[in-house]
């Protein structure tokens, strides 16, 4: 039973969900029972932000890549209405009744002649129609719930505006908004309704059509709703139990994060973690609404709490990573001294609408990061911006890396805690390292393959030199372990081996991996064990002659031993069957072969493979944002 609000009550909790919260009929019943909760035990009005069901953007953006193929885009529409209908029918709706007209502009806009050149305004409104479907159907449901609620359109209320420097893309499909403007905060709270359902992730534009505000946006709009009607808090509705000290799915120990400032939860978010997109917490801290972050799954636990009040802690809070960095690094003897050089190199990065992120210096190299960014990503900005590079400097583009940063107040003073840290990293090769001037974070560039491998080690190393303090319950709860969530499972290390390539994006042939003068033995080799599949596979790489390694004790040895399938099944170079290899005799052979392995990676394992002589083909992965960079500005960084 609904209670009648008084006419003078403004006091709005704002509830978030993603697409895996509003995909399901068991998640809605939540939802409504939240929404419910929030009324009756706290005397509020509430405000429900969705996402799109869960991959439907995904499929969205797949109609927009594939904008060429009119009868591809004709089918693509006809399967998310497919879907949708059998989501409406599963919650015992009229399918057609209920989402009739959302999936006529659906079929509309696979129809548009805008689709050929795929205008801007078309993709926004493309991407949009996942947000509405989903809002539209909630909103018929909760109904048969017996609830009262209006559905509103959140470009009624979100309006972007003017980004200076940006380019056409990110006005259209990155945009931000006014969260502080008094005429939509008095449109909003003149509105009767007690309970509410809008849009994430849409906007109006300035021309009147609809905008995006880019990935992570359905966060910045619950942000952008609280701020509006000055929210009592605005609470973030997801698969996980809040903000853990790393990425709990690939370190089980993490810690969940009971309690943040806003300052140090924007760093956690800015630097890797997925949680919470980093534009949403400016809003909430401009407007001092408090956010909670908060399982759909388990609502009784207490989760992450990020608000203006959190007691100070010095430490570190959390290790993240953020993959697929991009290094520009920009040398020239002519930069000692010269004045205006810095502001010619950035004025080309504002010519081309990027953002830099860690910036190094010395008396002849500048080194900056690039995020992965939409625009980055989406376009051939990079191969642009290398160009006019050129022009002024010797440029040299060093990606995929990772940016692993450890997040904390007073890192400074901390650094007496951080030998073993400093030490693991200075057994890799580390491109960059960069300390904040705000004194929260300090982060390590690194080649993007060893980012997962380290971050569990360098957890553990955090805690067992209490440079981060689990012990301070003010901001420190339990375990992802603790709560019960289930263990990654565990990958053998020669099955991580084996699928590295895979995973890269490259063949599965583990020969490739290899240094050229080994290449040439291992192919036919490979091909030798392909066709006669043996059931035990050893290989041994030796110096050819004319390699740089020497025929001595230079030369690369390596020995294997794998049972059941072939040795090009398994991903590993096959070669003529040696004499036993004399690495550590004492040793079971199991434990041989990974000394082996180790002794090889050694050697070769970090040599880059990610920038490339002139002249050389690239081994890049097709969708890389350096993909497309010339041949002139490609270099091979050695040891």
């Amino acid at each position: 039973m609904n209670r009648p609000v008084p006419a003078f009550a403004n006091d709005w909790i704002v509830l978030k969900f993603g697409g895996t919260s509003v995909s399901k009929k068991s998640r809605w019943d939540t939802i409504g029972k939240l929404m419910r909760r929030r009324a009756e035990e706290e005397g509020a009005r509430v405000l429900v932000v969705v996402s799109a069901l869960s991959g439907v953007t995904n499929a969205l953006q797949a109609m927009i890549d594939g904008h060429q193929d009119m009868p591809g885009l004709h089918a693509q529409a006809e399967a998310l209405v497919e879907r949708h209908a059998a989501f409406c029918a599963e919650l015992g709706l009229d399918p057609e009744a209920v989402l009739g007209a959302r999936f006529a502009a659906l079929r509309a806009l696979a129809a548009d002649p805008r689709a050929a050149g795929a205008e801007l305004a078309w993709q926004a409104e493309l991407l949009a129609q996942g947000e509405l479907l989903s809002s539209t159907l909630g909103v018929a449901y909760l109904r048969t719930q017996g609830m009262a609620l209006e559905w509103w359109d959140a470009r009624d209320s979100m309006r972007a505006i003017e980004q200076p420097n940006a380019s056409a893309w990110a006005q259209r499909l990155s945009v931000s908004c006014d969260f502080l403007d008094p005429v939509a905060r008095e449109r909003l709270l003149a509105r009767p309704e007690r309970f509410a359902l809008t849009q994430g992730f849409i906007a109006r534009h300035a021309d009147g059509g609809t905008a995006i505000l880019g990935r992570g946006g359905s966060d910045t709009s619950a942000a952008y709703f609280g701020a509006l009607l000055k929210a009592r808090r605005v609470e973030i509705w997801t698969d996980v139990p809040g903000m853990f000290s790393a990425n709990p799915r690939q370190v089980p120990e993490a810690r969940l994060l009971s309690r943040l400032d806003f300052e140090e939860a924007q760093e956690i978010a800015t630097t890797g973690a997925k949680v919470l997109h980093p534009r949403c917490l400016t809003p909430c801290r401009e407007a001092g609404v408090p956010m909670w972050i908060r399982d759909t799954e388990r609502p009784e636990l207490a989760g992450t709490v990020i608000d203006g009040q959190a007691a100070t802690v010095p430490g570190v809070k959390a290790i993240s990573a953020r993959r697929g960095i991009v290094l520009v690094s920009m040398e020239t003897i002519g930069m000692w001294q010269q004045v205006g050089f810095l502001a010619e190199v950035f004025g080309c990065f504002k010519a081309h609408g990027l953002s830099v992120d860690l910036i190094g210096s010395a008396e002849t190299n500048v080194t900056v990061s690039l995020d992965p960014s939409d625009n980055l990503v989406s376009t051939n900005v990079l191969e642009a911006l290398c160009r006019d590079l050129e022009r002024i400097c010797r440029v040299k583009v060093i990606a995929p890396c990772a940016a692993i940063t450890l997040v904390g107040r007073g890192m400074r003073s901390r650094l007496h805690r951080l030998t073993e840290v400093l030490a693991t990293f200075g057994r890799e090769r580390v491109h960059l390292i960069s300390q904040s001037s705000n004194d929260l974070n300090l982060t390590f560039v690194v080649d993007e393959a060893l980012a997962d491998g380290l971050l569990p080690t360098l957890h553990g190393l955090l805690i067992a030199s209490n440079a981060m303090p689990i012990d301070e319950t003010a901001v420190f709860g339990p375990s992802w372990r603790e709560l019960g969530e289930p263990r990654p499972p565990r990958t053998a290390w020669w099955q991580a081996e084996r699928d590295a390539p895979a995973r890269a994006g490259r063949t599965r042939h583990a020969h490739l991996r290899l240094p050229p003068a080994h290449r040439a033995r291992a192919r036919p080799a490979a091909e030798g064990a392909r066709r006669g599949g043996p059931r035990a596979l050893r290989a041994e790489g030796q110096s050819a002659p004319g390699d740089p390694q020497g025929a001595g004790g230079g030369r690369v040895r390596l020995r294997m031993r794998l049972a059941g399938r072939s040795g090009a099944r398994a991903g590993h170079a096959a070669g003529p069957r040696p004499a036993p290899h004399p690495v550590h005799p004492e040793l079971r052979p199991a434990h041989r072969v990974r000394a082996g392995l180790r002794a090889w990676r050694a050697r070769h394992a970090r040599q880059s493979r990610t920038c490339w002589p002139a002249g050389r083909r690239s081994s890049v992965a097709a969708n890389s944002p350096c993909a497309s960079i010339p041949a002139s500005v490609r270099a091979t960084t050695t040891r």
